[in-house]
């Protein structure tokens, strides 16, 4: 009785491991005959969601039935998989086999679940579509970049650089994903030019992961982003001085930023906004949307390039021309 329930208890353990295993490949595993094994499969049928997939196409699990999950990482499992041809296995006690398939069983099953997982999250998160592609062409390339920031895997993809117009084939260690305008930005490093880069994921035409780990290192996303407004990182120091009117202070208080900026409150209700950052482009387009509640009181250079701006602007509304 001993012996049968070892054996039963080894079939699921082969069958979690190895869906589409065939009766055939669980009779030598079992050390037994086939014909006990359809025996076996339908002794466990009463308590197991077995499915037999049709002729040679073998036994798999039904829905979310499993042994309970080990704790693997990718690479360990990678690692633990060679074994059997690593190793002599006329060496190691009888029990190896049914060792082997639970551990490999346990790890399958839970890389399954945080697939669907991933999946799952990735597909409630709403992302813009370029103006210039067919909706419902693109596929949802989040899913293997996340799961290859938590499994540590670097990704491979053909990335469409705009300021050349060329599509270039990139090995990249992804880091971080980073929200930004109905839009999503990975930073990680590229292989390619061997730094750490920001790249716009709509411009990703694929996404592969690779059996290739990395390690970030020392790198640290809060120094990488200091001074940076969005996305656009450059090399000046510009300290910003802004005056918000009353109107626009309240949502001026609750935007979420990278920046730690200085608020001071005035006594007309208005609001005195200090930042220091590298890059102009990206905060101007953000002020811009504020119009005449938004008045840049420093450095005076700016003050002078948007009165420039706003000089252009009026000559396309000229009355004359209405």
């Amino acid at each position: 009785m001993t012996e049968k329930l070892i054996r039963l208890l080894r079939i699921l353990q082969a069958i979690q491991a190895n869906p589409g295993i065939s009766a055939k490949e669980l009779a030598l595993k079992c050390g037994t005959t086939v014909r006990t094994i359809y025996r076996d499969l339908r002794i466990l049928d009463r308590v197991a969601p077995i499915m037999n997939e049709g002729y040679g196409k073998g036994y798999r699990f039904i829905g979310e039935f499993s042994i309970y999950p080990l704790d693997f990482t990718q690479q360990e499992a990678m690692l633990f998989c060679m074994l059997p041809a690593l190793i002599d296995k006329s060496k190691l006690p009888a029990e190896f086999d049914s060792a082997f398939d639970k551990v490999i069983s346990a790890h399958t099953k839970l890389n399954t679940k945080n697939s669907e997982i991933v999946e799952r999250i990735a597909g409630i998160i709403r992302m813009g579509i370029p103006a210039y592609r067919e909706e419902g062409k693109d596929r949802n390339l989040l899913i293997p970049i996340i799961e290859a920031i938590l499994d540590g895997q670097t990704i491979q993809t053909q990335y469409h650089t705009l300021t050349n117009n060329e599509i270039t084939l990139r090995r990249i260690d992804p880091y971080y994903l980073v929200p930004r305008d109905q839009r999503f930005y990975l930073i990680g490093h590229c292989h390619l030019q061997q730094k750490v880069r920001l790249f716009r994921i709509s411009r990703f035409l694929d996404v592969k992961r690779t059996s290739s780990g990395f390690d970030m290192g020392n790198f640290n996303i809060t120094q990488y982003m200091k001074n940076t407004w969005s996305v656009d990182r450059g090399e000046e120091h510009i300290h910003f001085k802004v005056k918000f009117s009353e109107k626009v202070a309240p949502y001026i208080r609750e935007e979420e930023m990278f920046v730690r900026p200085r608020m001071t409150n005035l006594v007309d209700g208005g609001l005195l906004f200090e930042v220091t950052l590298n890059s102009s482009r990206e905060f101007l387009q953000w002020l811009y949307q504020f119009g005449a509640e938004a008045e840049v009181l420093e450095p005076p250079e700016y003050r002078r390039e948007i009165r420039k701006q706003l000089l252009a602007w009026l000559e396309h509304y000229d009355e004359e021309a209405l």
